[in-house]
């Protein structure tokens, strides 16, 4: 006990860290401005209307699917849940998710590995349900993962909205 007091009084504790990403782009304010503006509910300093729309989405992959091998025994009177510490290996999954901004809700799907196929599919998830079919604008918000990164990612998720936009113009649905 000596020893744990002796460290947490010390001034150097080298087992505590804090890490960071240093933004090395140039226009990192710029570009992050842009994407608060939007979960402000601001795009090109105007107020969204009623008929916009923001999602942020990503993914999260290799997800490690396990199941126990006994079932947990729920808690009762003043005991704890009890829960099986051996379990079986499922296998890997990637689960893709999309939150709209404005409304709470969101919106996720378990693939067996991510990739542009199935962004695509949690695109046209969302995308074919109201009120986003019909909206004026959808804005999406992602970060720079491999299924929707560049320019031909943008073309790509741009027609992908198009076509499940059921708005007369194939420009009302966008990413921006």
């Amino acid at each position: 006990m000596t020893i744990c007091r002796w460290l947490s009084q010390d001034a150097i504790k080298p087992w505590r860290y804090r890490s960071w990403i240093f933004p090395r782009d140039p226009a990192f304010a710029q570009k992050a401005s842009r994407v608060l503006d939007l979960y402000e509910g601001v795009w090109d300093n105007k107020p969204l209307g009623p008929n916009d729309y923001v999602v942020s989405a990503d993914e999260k992959t290799s997800i490690q699917a396990r199941k126990r091998k006994h079932a947990s025994v729920g808690p009762a009177s003043h005991k704890a849940i009890l829960v099986e510490h051996e379990y079986e290996r499922k296998g890997v999954y990637a689960f893709l998710a999309a939150w709209d901004v404005k409304r709470a809700k969101i919106f996720g799907r378990c693939e067996e590995k991510s990739g542009i196929a199935p962004f695509d599919r949690l695109v046209s998830q969302v995308m074919s349900q109201e009120p986003y079919a019909s909206a004026e604008r959808v804005f999406w918000i992602m970060d720079n993962g491999s299924s929707h990164r560049g320019e031909r990612s943008v073309k790509r998720l741009q027609g992908k909205m198009a076509d499940n936009c059921s708005s007369p113009s194939a420009h009302s649905c966008k990413l921006a």
